[in-house]
């Protein structure tokens, strides 16, 4: 547990020593601090106080020669010095604006624009997941008759996605039956989470065949088979992890291309990516987790930076992942601005 910053200088040197390394990546001298801070102090007592919170596990000092550089228990220190002064983002509007400009579309191409937004504001690593599949809001289905017996099959969810699929039926549809099958399914099933539509059409289908006409029971079996194609794994798009190789003082830190190593793997393997998300974002709102904070070993020299996003009842997440020397101010605010305007961007499209 951290041990309570127990004057007003010392919180305004520390947070002065933060900003200070974030934006030269070099050990804090205090006869910077001394000046930066605004603080009408001598670099000695500077020093008196940075001893204090060297003890107390806030700062640590390189090299005996060296200035100060924050501890992972400084940097959660200075986030929650910004999260208590965060403001709600007021361009929400503009944000989402510029998002509808990138490009209208599903909920698919909804992910890759705000990742990509999200890296160019952070220069961070940046993803965005999905809602989970299995709360997907059933919308409506649709059939298109291509031969006597296989049909285009068009299962649509709320907010856009959609999962296209041809099934060989076996025997021959009329398309009017297929518009009458839509129709009952549409109007049966419109408005259930995917898994309450899918267990809806499974009980029906057990139940006793002759309480329902051959036309309506071929239906549930047609939209039996389209529920089962629909992708159970969360949909994630990352971007910009180029942007840390342009990072001069990231690729300068000792051990820096292992840590891009284990971050790159991450990224590869997405579901466990996904899987580390849903340890960190247990709530909704902003969320940052710092170094040795992770749950997970390999990601003590990063720190994420996530906020989730509303899609009806269901919630997806936006964040990004960097070193712990990231800028937390731009990064809060790109973060924070974007899942509000793809709040607001789903609502409206619902």
């Amino acid at each position: 547990m951290a041990v309570p910053i127990p004057s007003e200088r010392a919180r305004r040197l520390l947070a002065a020593l933060v900003r200070e390394y974030i934006i030269t990546g070099q050990p804090v001298p205090s006869s910077t601090l001394a000046q930066s801070a605004g603080l009408n102090v001598s670099s000695a007592t500077v020093r008196n106080v940075l001893a204090r919170l060297e003890e107390d596990g806030y700062v640590r000092q390189p090299h005996t020669s060296a200035g100060r550089v924050p501890t992972d228990r400084g940097y959660r220190f200075y986030v929650d010095l910004l999260l208590e002064g965060h403001r709600p983002s007021r361009s929400v509007d503009l944000v989402a604006a510029r998002l509808r400009q990138a490009g209208q579309g599903p909920v698919d191409q909804l992910l890759v624009n705000v990742s990509h937004m999200l890296s160019q504001a952070s220069h961070q690593v940046a993803f965005a997941v999905a809602p989970a599949a299995d709360a997907a809001v059933f919308d409506r289905i649709e059939f298109v008759s291509l031969t006597a017996t296989r049909v285009l099959v068009v299962l649509v969810a709320r907010g856009g996605q959609a999962l296209q699929k041809v099934v060989d039926t076996g025997e021959p549809w009329q398309p009017q039956d297929l518009r009458e099958a839509a129709n009952y399914l549409n109007t049966q099933f419109s408005g259930l989470s995917l898994d309450e539509a899918r267990a809806a059409v499974t009980t029906r289908l057990c139940e006793e065949r002759s309480l329902y006409d051959r036309l309506l029971a071929r239906a549930l079996d047609l939209a039996r088979t389209s529920f089962d194609g629909w992708p159970d794994e969360n949909r994630i798009v990352v971007e910009g992890a180029a942007a840390l190789l342009g990072d001069a003082s990231f690729v300068n830190h000792d051990g820096a291309f292992d840590m891009l190593r284990t971050l790159l793997k991450m990224v590869e393997e997405k579901e466990r990516l996904v899987r580390l998300l849903g340890e960190c974002i247990d709530s909704s709102g902003l969320t940052v987790v710092i170094g040795a904070e992770h749950i997970n070993p390999e990601l003590r020299h990063f720190s994420l930076v996530a906020s989730t996003y509303s899609e009806g009842g269901r919630r997806g997440s936006i964040g990004v992942i960097g070193p712990t020397r990231m800028r937390y101010s731009r990064a809060i605010a790109a973060v924070d601005g974007l899942a509000q305007a793809m709040s607001r961007i789903l609502k409206d499209t619902n």
